[in-house]
């Protein structure tokens, strides 16, 4: 199983952070070690002082394919979910600097909290609202319609340079409002008004 991720997905989230924007999807991975499954709790590693939230919604893979045609993309998957990508930001701006990779700040361990999945039949994807709280206080709110490039786009795109097998997630962009993360602090995400993970800080 792998973890690929979307970056700079949506406009919001690339104008706060101020990125430029991206003329196709990027992409970049996280090992297996960084799931935390089952609302596990999140450990704090010592290596960074400022690691932020990014709530994004997920796509599990049922079927092996690679060159996939967008038409037939939708084929690929049949499950939702939601996750926390954190980012140590500090890390990750250390490496843009010096224009080297910036996976250790992203692919750390526990660096990828996800919820259990459910059916997409259950959803309209593409006008799908989903958020995350802080400590009970909204922080971000997202919904698929303003996607820079839509689920199916993302799974053609990815497709042409990693074969995609059953049990791949897809992490497909977070929306405005990230933010950092201290011990004690206890989020929970939500697809529509579903609470479907919490991940307490510690």
């Amino acid at each position: 199983m792998k973890i690929i991720a979307i970056g700079r997905n949506y406009a919001a989230h690339i104008a706060e952070l101020n990125n430029e924007r991206p003329s196709e999807p990027v992409i970049f991975m996280k090992p297996d070690t960084a799931v935390l499954r089952n609302n596990a709790p999140f450990y704090h590693p010592d290596f960074s002082k400022d690691i932020h939230f990014e709530v994004e919604i997920l796509l599990k893979i049922d079927r092996e394919g690679k060159y996939i045609d967008q038409k037939f993309a939708h084929k690929y998957y049949n499950e939702i979910g939601i996750g926390v990508d954190f980012t140590a930001r500090d890390i990750q701006a250390k490496c843009k600097e010096k224009g080297l990779p910036w996976e250790k700040a992203k692919g750390f361990n526990g660096s990828a909290p996800i919820s259990a999945f459910l059916p997409k039949e259950e959803f309209d994807l593409s006008n799908l609202d989903f958020s995350l709280k802080q400590n009970g206080e909204i922080k971000q709110e997202g919904n698929t319609s303003l996607m820079l490039w839509n689920f199916d786009e993302i799974i053609s795109y990815v497709s042409q340079f990693f074969t995609l097998k059953k049990g791949d997630i897809i992490f497909t962009g977070t929306p405005a409002g990230v933010g950092p993360i201290v011990v004690g602090d206890v989020l929970e995400a939500y697809i529509q008004e579903e609470k479907l993970l919490t991940v307490e800080i510690k």
